[in-house]
């Protein structure tokens, strides 16, 4: 390459991968295209598809998990296990308390009965700050990004145990240097793998919804995260970026972080679901694979009704 068409160094980058400059570039491509393994096929051939079953490797599991909100139950969950290393989604019709349910499990509620456990250890009413630590993060249905910080500044907010984040540290710059550089440099390279690396220095209110979206779950990576819970991740996403959220969803999971996700897209839900809980009226009223809650009359009389065709077509 000759010096005029050089492109510029990435701060931190230095000697480092060459990453995608333009929309297309980088990874993004390949992550959509590749057919990533699937580590935990096969692993519920033996569970029983029904409410509250038992998973061979639970990391998520909540018990008589109670939540009301005056007189109305939101969300009465007697027993349910999410396992490790799938991909589970939460489906049900609007007011069925998915949300609140993803609330309770992610720290930002709290039950009034019950308990959650994550990966062993009860986490019921501690803080999401906590969680994320532990190694539990969300997106949301409606993006939380900070809109006057550019896409790379949202990026290295998610980093955890930055030392520069202690006052009295953050006054000594040979303390946080390198890990900064450290820092800058992964978030350059997961922004490469979502394709916007183009986008690190537009302020993330700029971004279109889509964008957002794809911004909030590469900043979770950050994190270097166990699980990770998604809230309607293609609510509102053209085509072309659902495609590619799908393969990053795949690529989690190839690379052994659990996903959970709400979706009302029974596509979505039958291409890269392993499991599937069901919910209705607070309560889980199925358990089991797109195929087999699309042919359970509670699940269709709860919620599926003409999209139950979408479920078991070519199945």
């Amino acid at each position: 390459m000759s010096g005029s068409d050089e492109s510029p160094v990435e701060p931190g980058a230095a000697s480092g991968p060459e990453f995608g400059r333009t929309a297309g570039g980088g990874m993004a491509a390949k992550i959509r295209d590749t057919e990533w393994e699937n580590p935990v096929a096969g692993v519920f051939a033996s569970v029983v598809e029904e409410p509250g079953s038992a998973k061979p490797d639970p990391i998520i599991v909540a018990d008589e998990v109670e939540r009301r909100f005056g007189g109305l139950v939101a969300v009465d969950v007697q027993h349910v296990e999410f396992q490790r290393g799938a991909i589970t989604a939460l489906i049900g019709p609007n007011g069925a308390g998915k949300t609140t349910f993803f609330n309770l499990l992610s720290g930002f509620d709290h039950p009034d009965d019950g308990t959650v456990r994550f990966d062993g250890e009860s986490v019921t009413g501690v803080p999401p700050h906590l969680l994320a630590q532990r190694g539990m993060v969300r997106t949301f249905q409606l993006t939380k990004v900070l809109g006057k910080l550019s896409v790379l500044e949202n990026m290295k907010l998610g980093n955890q145990g930055q030392a520069g984040e202690s006052m009295w540290k953050a006054l000594v710059k040979p303390l946080w240097r390198d890990q900064e550089r450290k820092v800058e440099a992964k978030a350059l390279q997961i922004l490469d793998e979502f394709n916007m690396i183009h986008m690190k220095d537009e302020f993330a209110g700029a971004l279109s919804g889509g964008q957002r979206k794809l911004l909030e779950m590469a900043r979770s990576l950050m994190t270097d995260p166990k699980v990770i819970m998604l809230d309607e991740p293609m609510a509102g996403v053209n085509p072309a970026l659902t495609q590619s959220l799908l393969g990053h969803v795949k690529r989690m999971r190839s690379q052994g972080i659990t996903v959970v996700f709400v979706e009302h897209d029974m596509d979505v839900v039958r291409d890269i679901s392993d499991w599937v809980v069901v919910m209705a009226e607070g309560i889980v009223v199925a358990e089991g694979t797109a195929a087999s809650v699309g042919a359970n009359p509670a699940v269709i009389d709860a919620y599926l009704g003409t999209s139950h065709a979408s479920l078991t077509e070519g199945n």
